[in-house]
C-alpha cells in the first residue's frame, strides 16, 4: 500500500475527490465556443502542414524541400495522432456534436483501429490505470514495468528491444490491440483474432500504397527522396509518441497496485490511484500541443473526457490540491522525465524484491498461468 495513501483517511480521500469534481465541473460549465475554435483550427493547422509537406517533398530533390517536407509532414502526423485523434477519439470534443469531430467517427493514418484502441485505451487502460492484472498496459506485452510482473530471462534484453521497437511504434500499437492475450486466455475466438488480423493487414497495405507508391510516383524526379521523406516523418512521429507516452507511465516514481487494492475502490480512491500512477513533463506552449498535451498526463488521467486545452490551465489546481493533501505531484523537465522511464526499464530487465517485503511474484504468475 503506498504511503501516499496510508496517511490520507478515508474522508480526507472523499474530501480530494469532492474538490476535485469541482474543479471538472467548473470546466465543464466554462466550455464553449472558443474550445471549438482552437480544435477546429488545430485541424486546420494539420491540414495544412499536410498539404506543405506533400508539396515539398515533390520536389525533394533539393535537399532543403526534402527537409521542410519530412518535418511538416511529421509534425502533421504528430498532431493528427497526439492531439487531435487521441482527444476527439476519447470524446472530449463530442459535446460539440459535430459528426465531423466525433469519438464514433473520427479517423486517423495510425495502423491500429479507432475502435479497437477505445476499447482498450478508453475501457481498459484508464478504468484500471497502473492495476497489475487489469490494465493491459502491464504484464501483456513483453516489457516488463513492475514487481508484480514475473521476471523471465528475456527481460535482460528489454532495453535493447525496446530502443529497437521505438520507429516502429504504430506497429507495435496495431498488433497489441489485436489482443492475442484474450485469445490465449479464451476472451477471444481466434477467428475474430483472424479477421482483425486481416483487417489490420488491408489498412496497412491502403497506407503503404498512398505513403509509399503513389505520393512518390507523383513526384516523378523527386521518387526517392520523396519515399524517403515519407518514411521518416513515419519514422519520427512513432519514436515522438512512444516517448511522450513512457515518460507519462512509466517513470520510476509512478506507482502500480494489486488487485486486491483496487477492490471495492471508491470515486476518490479511483482519482488517487489516477495521480499515483502518471507522471506530467513541462515545457513551453508548442510541446504541450506537441505532446498531445500529454505533458499533463495527471490531469489527462484525472479528467480523461475534458478537452486538451483546458488541462494547462487547471494544474496549477490540481498541484495545489496535492500539496494541501500531501500527495506527490510527479513532474519535471522532458529529458528528466525520460531518463527516469528509462531507469525503470533497466531496472526492471533484473529480477527484483518487491520493496513491500514479498518475492517477485513469479510463483504467483506461474500459478495462474497453469
Amino acid at each position: 500500500m503506498s504511503t501516499a495513501i496510508v496517511q490520507l483517511s478515508d474522508s480526507d480521500i472523499e474530501a480530494f475527490g469532492a474538490e476535485l469534481d469541482r474543479i471538472r465541473e467548473d470546466v465543464l460549465a466554462e466550455r464553449g465556443e472558443s474550445d471549438a475554435r482552437y480544435i477546429r483550427r488545430l485541424i486546420a493547422v494539420r491540414r495544412g502542414l499536410e498539404a506543405g509537406g506533400r508539396a515539398a517533398l515533390a520536389v525533394s530533390l533539393l535537399p532543403p524541400a526534402w527537409a521542410a517536407g519530412t518535418a511538416m509532414l511529421a509534425a502533421a502526423r504528430i498532431l493528427d495522432n497526439a492531439e487531435i485523434g487521441h482527444s476527439v477519439l476519447h470524446g472530449q470534443w463530442d459535446w460539440m456534436r459535430d459528426p465531423r469531430i466525433h469519438s464514433t467517427t473520427w479517423k486517423w493514418d495510425l495502423l491500429a483501429s479507432e475502435a479497437a484502441w477505445q476499447r482498450g485505451h478508453n475501457d481498459n487502460h484508464h478504468v484500471w490505470t497502473n492495476v497489475v492484472g487489469k490494465d493491459r498496459d502491464f504484464g501483456v506485452m513483453i516489457l516488463r514495468l513492475s514487481h508484480e510482473q514475473a521476471w523471465r530471462p528475456y527481460h535482460l534484453a528489454q532495453p535493447l528491444y525496446f530502443a529497437l521497437l521505438s520507429p516502429f511504434f504504430d506497429w507495435v500499437l496495431a498488433v497489441y490491440e489485436l489482443e492475442f492475450d484474450a485469445v490465449r486466455e479464451g476472451r477471444k475466438s481466434v477467428g475474430a483474432y483472424l479477421q482483425d488480423t486481416g483487417a489490420l493487414l488491408a489498412r496497412a497495405a491502403r497506407r503503404a500504397a498512398r505513403e509509399y507508391v503513389l505520393f512518390p510516383l507523383l513526384s516523378g524526379p523527386s521518387a526517392l527522396p520523396c519515399l524517403l521523406g515519407n518514411v521518416s516523418a513515419d519514422l519520427i512521429r512513432n519514436v515522438w509518441i512512444q516517448s511522450v507516452i513512457f515518460v507519462g507511465h512509466f517513470h520510476t516514481d509512478v506507482e502500480t497496485f494489486t488487485e486486491e487494492q483496487a477492490a471495492d475502490e471508491t470515486h476518490g480512491d479511483w482519482y488517487v490511484r489516477q495521480l499515483l500512477g502518471t507522471a506530467n513533463f513541462e515545457g513551453p506552449p508548442w510541446l504541450h500541443i506537441a505532446s498531445g498535451t500529454l505533458s499533463h498526463q495527471i490531469e489527462h488521467h484525472l479528467f480523461p473526457d475534458l478537452p486538451n486545452n483546458r488541462l494547462p490551465q487547471i494544474a496549477s489546481r490540481v498541484r495545489a490540491l496535492c500539496e494541501k493533501y500531501r500527495l506527490p505531484y510527479t513532474t519535471g523537465s522532458l529529458v528528466g522525465q525520460c531518463v527516469s522511464s528509462w531507469k525503470r526499464i533497466f531496472r526492471y530487465a533484473l529480477p527484483t524484491r518487491d520493496p513491500r517485503g514479498g518475492e517477485v511474484r513469479q510463483k504467483q504468475d506461474d500459478a495462474r498461468a497453469a
